[in-house]
């Protein structure tokens, strides 16, 4: 079994960054990690590697830095890593981002199975991994919560949906993508981190990959972020300082007579 992990290096979530001229995310100069919810993309893959002897391939598009996720994800368990770069690439809204891994993994070979995170934690679109299913034609199952088993060329997975879990089954090749419950992420092992700096990644740019130039980037996104509002919260508070006995009494009064005009006692 060959499987396929795109994973995404994103900006921590407290640090996330637009820039209102071109309405996409500030990359350069931010501290970044693993897409947090691609975590349990890698550990499905490593299991389904421990069960079934699969080989497993993490891939992601991103700036040369971006192979710090490719190593982490190399230290956790996976064979092999690809980087997608270029600054062609650079801008890419969802469709774009899609069209252009679809290409990588083409040119990457065959494969049994590609498993992505529900969604990035930056966009949060969850559109990159059914997009990848359409561009490749691939049947797709979203918000995959258990992989039951795999036999006789065909899946079989537990899907999460709003009121239970929904039981399917789809032939190989195939895409799916994962919620948290499919199983708690490994950590890195030293041991597994020392063989991936000894790893050499390769990287797949606009030159050495069949694409049409169109389609790439920011140019080639038929969706683009027009505007961007930061929303002001004002929550009209007042601050009240216990410092003492007689300030505790007086900011408890004022408490009490707040709840009660809100109804709350």
């Amino acid at each position: 079994m060959t499987i396929i992990v795109p994973i995404k290096q994103v900006p921590e979530s407290s640090k996330v960054k637009m820039d209102p001229a071109t309405g996409t995310v500030i990359r350069t100069g931010i501290e970044t990690v693993v897409n947090p919810l691609d975590l349990y993309a890698v550990e499905t893959a490593l299991r389904l590697k421990e069960q079934y002897g699969a080989r497993v391939t993490a891939l992601t598009m991103g700036p040369p830095q971006a192979q710090r996720v490719l190593k982490e994800a190399e230290a956790m368990g996976c064979d092999d890593a690809v980087l997608v770069s270029d600054r062609a690439f650079g801008g890419a809204d969802t469709w774009a981002t899609s069209y252009t891994l679809t290409q990588a993994i083409r040119k990457i070979g065959s494969f049994d199975l590609i498993i992505t995170g529900e969604r990035a934690t930056d966009g949060d679109t969850a559109q990159v991994g059914p997009g990848i299913a359409a561009h490749l034609d691939l049947p797709v199952s979203t918000y995959v919560s258990k992989i039951r088993t795999v036999k006789e060329g065909r899946i079989f997975l537990e899907r999460l949906m709003e009121e239970g879990y929904e039981q399917v089954s789809m032939p190989l090749p195939c895409l799916i993508t994962v919620v948290k419950e499919i199983g708690v992420p490994r950590l890195p092992t030293l041991k597994g981190k020392i063989r991936s700096h000894e790893l050499n990644i390769p990287t797949f740019n606009a030159e050495n990959m069949e694409l049409q130039k169109e389609f790439l980037g920011l140019n080639g996104s038929p969706t683009r972020v027009v505007k961007i509002d930061t929303p002001s919260i004002t929550r009209g508070g007042k601050i009240l300082n216990a410092l003492d006995e007689e300030s505790l009494q007086s900011s408890l009064d004022v408490l009490m007579l707040l709840l009660e005009e809100r109804g709350v006692i």
